[in-house]
């Protein structure tokens, strides 16, 4: 088994290893997955290193903002697949599902008495900075945070990066060092772990009650739960096995075409992975290694030039360049200004010149305003808007450039860009099933001009930002069937 590079491994807390314990804890909370993890990976080692049981809690809080039946499914649906792999390995795997708001509060406390070590995920988003904050005080023992968000590590960056051209630079410089440490694809081959052979007694009190209803897909399980029933699941099965499925699909039929077709609603070439990887169900590192293995690429063809140039720095084919571009540079982007940033960020965190503009033509007279309401249930007067919407609400994503306009159209319909920009995260965050991350922020920000430059001629409403119209949109891509299927 390979070494997790230094660069990924943070210390929360200053609390010493404990080797006398009964077990190493792996607190699992945002790479959900069994595979191609440099969190698990880790939480192995020091098992494998003190000789000590791995006991997995895969905890799934009820109180956070926008929790609802589509998030919740999508995220037991992989403990499902979590359970059944870690028991094959012969893991102590405990899934909780909160009950009731705060419910598991002292859980992970309570674990960490009897542990030697504590491996947690390090994630740089939404509320999970700051419950691993807060749980670094409480545990008793070594608390560590392992980066798994991309190949790029967080830590490799020391700035925030304006552009993502700028960015781009940085990676060409940077990442190549970078690709010869993978996390291992099954952190168990070859592995004899120590059996626990006792379950701590606060976890056999709560064993095989509702976690394992909800995990065999008990809908009133799910009911039950004091969590928004009014988002329903979406057709998308969540979990590694669903993932890795969408991950060879997209592989066969769609990356060959993905160049030419991906911006095309009607042809669908987009690899609809964002959800798996937001809750980490997938690892960036497996897409890489399978793209570009079946690719036939070696690190050879990569250009000795860090000009961040969009295409032709790999040395791969066009499609595949274009899709390293967007899974590689724009999703990091925004995982390493959240890192940097370290906290929410809200419309003063546009560049100066979008805000500057936005406010020049703050007071321009609006065609039309709609209340949030009329927005989320897609009733407008603009058939490709309503049709993006409406993917949204039932399916829980927007087509990828359809995304983009939908934003425009929100700020162009807004009595005010702050209130347009509230909108969209409300209405992303509520029901995007990559909502709440880094990479979906940046999306919604662009939208205002974050990433962008100013452009002309002027406009009203928007002033210097781009603008984008449904009128030359639709002249532009094939939509007949997406439009006949959400907006009838």
């Amino acid at each position: 088994m390979s070494r997790v590079p230094e660069s990924r491994l943070q210390s929360v807390n200053e609390k010493p290893l404990r080797p006398s314990g009964d077990y190493v804890l792996y607190w699992m909370i945002a790479h959900r997955r069994t595979e191609w993890s440099f969190a698990l990976q880790r939480a192995v080692q020091w098992a494998e290193e003190l000789n000590k049981p791995l006991l997995v809690l895969e905890a799934l809080r009820c109180g956070y903002q926008w929790a609802s039946d589509r998030l919740h499914r999508f995220i037991i649906d992989g403990m499902r697949d979590n359970a059944e792999r870690l028991a094959a390995a012969g893991v102590a795997y405990h899934p909780f599902v909160e009950t009731w708001e705060d419910e598991g509060k002292g859980l992970l406390a309570a674990l960490s008495r009897q542990a030697c070590v504590v491996v947690t995920d390090h994630y740089p988003h939404f509320f999970l900075p700051r419950m691993v904050k807060a749980a670094a005080g409480q545990v008793a023992v070594k608390l560590e945070k392992v980066d798994s968000n991309g190949l790029l590590p967080t830590a490799a960056s020391d700035r925030v990066y304006p552009t993502a051209y700028s960015f781009r630079r940085h990676l060409q410089k940077t990442l190549p060092e970078h690709l010869q440490a993978f996390p291992d694809p099954d952190p168990f081959r070859g592995k004899r772990l120590p059996f626990l052979e006792e379950w701590p007694k606060v976890l056999a009190e709560s064993r095989n009650q509702l976690s394992h209803r909800l995990l065999v897909g008990e809908s009133r399980a799910l009911a039950a739960l004091p969590i928004d029933h009014s988002v329903s699941p979406s057709k998308e099965t969540g979990g590694p096995l669903a993932a890795g499925a969408r991950l060879r699909s997209f592989l066969e039929q769609d990356l060959p075409r993905y160049g030419e077709a991906r911006n095309h609603p009607d042809d669908d070439a987009s690899s609809r992975l964002s959800a798996y990887l937001h809750f980490g169900h997938i690892s960036v590192h497996q897409i890489f290694y399978e793209v570009m293995s079946r690719e036939g690429w070696t690190e050879q063809r990569i250009s000795s030039k860090a000009d961040g140039r969009r295409s032709g720095w790999w040395g791969a084919s066009e499609s595949v360049e274009a899709f390293l571009d967007q899974l590689i540079t724009w999703r990091e982007l925004g995982y390493h200004r959240s890192f940097h940033i370290r906290g929410p960020e809200g419309y003063e965190s546009l560049p100066d010149w979008a805000r500057k503009t936005l406010a020049l033509h703050g007071n321009d007279p609006r065609p039309y305003l709609y209340s949030y309401d009329e927005l989320k249930e897609a009733r407008t007067h603009d058939r490709l808007w309503n049709a993006a919407q409406n993917q949204l609400l039932t399916e829980g994503h927007i087509h990828t450039y359809l995304r983009m306009l939908w934003g425009k159209k929100i700020l162009e319909w807004s009595p005010s860009p702050r209130e347009a920009l509230e909108v969209m995260i409300e209405l992303n965050n509520r029901f995007a099933l990559d909502g709440r991350d880094p990479n979906s922020d940046s999306g919604i920000f662009w939208i205002l001009g974050r990433y962008d430059r100013a452009w002309g001629p002027e406009r009203p409403i928007f002033g210097k930002i781009r603008f984008m119209s449904s009128r030359n949109t639709a002249a532009k891509l094939r939509l007949r069937r997406y439009l006949e299927k959400y907006a009838p």
